[in-house]
């Protein structure tokens, strides 16, 4: 057992990248086989995707963030039109709305699980709305259903969901456009890139146009439309093959790495996880808690002295410089998310991690609640 006295002689990074000589070999071969854009190893993670998301159509794309600005684009997304969304995100999903040209709409989320409130989001609907952007904030899916029964197209930001189930349906087979990342922290992690998961024909062809910059080979090319640069390598795409064969194994530990946690502050009065709601599987991409029993940045601070990593997930965006001129005219009080902006800590967790790290970081956090608890 480790010493739970006295913290961490090294420091422990936050969300490191399990990566292997497995990923190592899988780039390796890929560059010696010449293919260094995109190419097999790409179409064969679509391919796997698409069976693993349970999902009609998957394309491969530079990041989660184009992933989300070539959705909405083709949704015809455009100026003059509002998209909903959280402010309760990493700003990409609020900036690709922006780049589209229309405005980002922040809806309140919910106090318990912090995805959008899909109450607040239909208060918000109008003739100008666009589409709904939610977020599977986490790793937990969003009301899907209760924002569908709105009528409008559903772009998931599902960043922290590839393992995710709703309701026993997989995230990236339910609504209109699902976004993955596969981000150097990711669940599915190859550095960089993203994932586009549709079920409708239309969108997949419209993705497909947008995402390459011509077809064709020789002075037969030609392009559908003004698409952007946004295709993913065949060296990235390995890295991603490699980590999908690892996704159940990696699940498992990030599972008993959270009950660890759970365990470990289940009596840490003003420490308390965000909700998990049972019906649904969680893809545990943060452990995230919220801190009341001292002001979180000072926990922060204290944590880091113990020498452990954390983050914060996520300053709320509409507070944000980029935001604050540019928010729609009816942009309505977001008090639940600016509380929890104010509160929520994401404690280490990534599968490279061993479950003595995990009882590291709670004995750390033990030691700080002793000493800064009101």
């Amino acid at each position: 057992m480790p010493d739970v006295s006295a913290k961490r002689s090294e420091f422990l990074s936050f969300q490191p990248p399990a990566i292997t000589d497995a990923e190592i070999a899988a780039v390796s071969e890929t560059l010696r086989s010449g293919w260094l854009t995109t190419g097999p190893r790409t179409a064969e993670l679509e391919a796997r995707m698409r069976e693993y998301l349970e999902a009609e159509h998957v394309l491969a794309v530079s990041s989660c963030t184009a992933a989300l600005h070539l959705a909405l684009v083709s949704l015809g997304v455009g100026p003059g039109d509002e998209v909903i969304t959280s402010s309760l995100t990493w700003p990409a999903t609020a900036n690709v709305i922006v780049h589209a040209g229309a405005t980002p709409v922040f809806a309140d989320v919910r106090e318990d699980t912090l995805n959008v409130d899909p109450a607040r989001v239909a208060e918000l609907v109008s003739d100008r709305t666009k589409a709904i952007v939610p977020v599977d904030l986490y790793g937990q899916p969003a009301d899907l259903d209760e924002l569908a029964a709105l009528g409008l197209p559903l772009v998931e930001d599902a960043a922290h969901a590839a393992e995710s189930r709703y309701r026993g349906r997989k995230v990236g087979s339910i609504s209109d456009v699902t976004c993955f990342s596969l981000y150097a922290t990711k669940n599915i992690a190859a550095g960089e890139g993203g994932l586009i998961a549709t079920n409708r024909d239309d969108l997949a062809e419209a993705l497909d146009d947008l995402r390459v910059m011509r077809r064709g080979h020789g002075s037969l090319y030609d392009i559908a439309v003004p698409g952007y640069k946004a295709n993913l390598s065949d060296v990235l795409s390995s890295i991603a093959l490699v980590q999908l064969d690892k996704v159940d194994e990696h699940a498992a530990i990030r599972r008993r790495h959270v009950e660890l946690y759970e365990e470990g502050i289940d009596d840490l009065d003003g420490v308390e996880a965000v909700a998990r709601d049972p019906r649904d599987g969680h893809a545990n991409h943060l452990f995230v808690v919220r801190v009341t029993f001292a002001d979180r940045d000072e926990v922060q601070r204290a944590l880091a002295d113990e020498n452990i990593g954390t983050s914060i997930h996520f300053l709320p965006v509409h507070r944000l410089t980029a935001y604050r001129g540019r928010l729609a005219a009816h942009q309505p009080p977001l008090p639940v998310t600016e509380r929890a902006g104010a509160e929520v800590l994401s404690l280490p967790l990534s599968p490279a991690h061993s479950d003595d790290d995990v009882r590291d970081v709670v004995a750390a956090l033990r030691r700080v609640h002793a000493r800064l608890a009101r």
